[in-house]
């Protein structure tokens, strides 16, 4: 969910920046067609040439397109003005535009960057969970495998106590055989039989609780680590959202 997100923003964020530079881009043909001026075209009039004969009667009229060419540089100086105004005024939009955009661009990489601490985050919080459910299963463990080692230790101690000469005699006493000796000897074969395989389970289980302790180590050890990162992380967040000290005015 919150990679799908950020995909999105990240879309959100190309289109912006497409808007911005067409928005850019049109702003510039309208420059350029601004600065396109017709400048008028100069008439010229030929003066009209009276007949032979005529200089008496009437006198000569001459029309002069002076006026209209008089003074080409004041003109080019009036046109001139207004088109600086003109791409003044346009800079001032270009650079309101792209400053909108690169707040924008701003909230949205900021907005981006909350949404992956967040999601390192809930990943950190899965993380200490399973490694504490871990640890807490291994415990279990091993508290079963030193009660049932316990009770073997026990059981061991009292075979032992058995395998004694006085108390193999002690505990045939009371059967009648003919041959007492074979008895006691099947008795002790019978109780080193079952000191063996006390033994075995004994090793077993402490080669199982060796394991188990290895695993809570690492378990504890994955716990207290995730639990730093995360300590850390909010450390760090709490100094990011608390706002910058102002300096005195005089």
């Amino acid at each position: 969910m919150q990679g799908r997100s950020a995909r999105y923003l990240t879309l959100l964020l190309a289109i912006l920046i497409g808007v911005g530079i067409c928005s850019i881009e049109t702003d510039a043909q309208r420059r350029r067609r601004r600065r396109v001026h017709r400048t008028p075209r100069p008439v010229v009039t030929n003066p009209v040439i009276a007949p032979p004969g005529s200089e008496g009667e009437g006198t000569e009229k001459i029309i002069s397109t002076a006026d209209e060419n008089a003074n080409p540089t004041e003109a080019a100086e009036e046109g001139t003005q207004p088109k600086k105004k003109v791409t003044k005024s346009n800079d001032v939009t270009m650079q309101q535009t792209i400053d909108s955009l690169s707040n924008q661009v701003n909230r949205l990489n900021d907005r981006l960057s909350q949404m992956q601490e967040n999601e390192r985050s809930l990943i950190d919080m899965e993380r200490l969970t399973r490694a504490e459910q871990r640890a807490e299963s291994v415990r279990a463990q091993m508290l079963d495998t030193e009660t049932k080692l316990a009770d073997l230790q026990t059981r061991m101690d009292q075979v032992n106590y058995d395998l004694e000469p006085e108390n193999i005699d002690r505990s045939m006493a009371g059967y009648g055989s003919v041959h007492p000796e074979n008895a006691r000897e099947a008795r002790r074969h019978q109780l080193e039989n079952e000191k063996t395989r006390l033994q075995a389970q004994i090793t077993l289980l402490e080669n199982s609780r060796t394991r188990l302790q290895a695993s809570l180590t690492t378990a504890e050890t994955e716990v207290d680590q995730i639990r730093r990162r995360m300590d850390q992380q909010q450390l760090n967040n709490a100094s990011r959202a608390e706002p910058s000290p102002t300096p005195d005015q005089p």
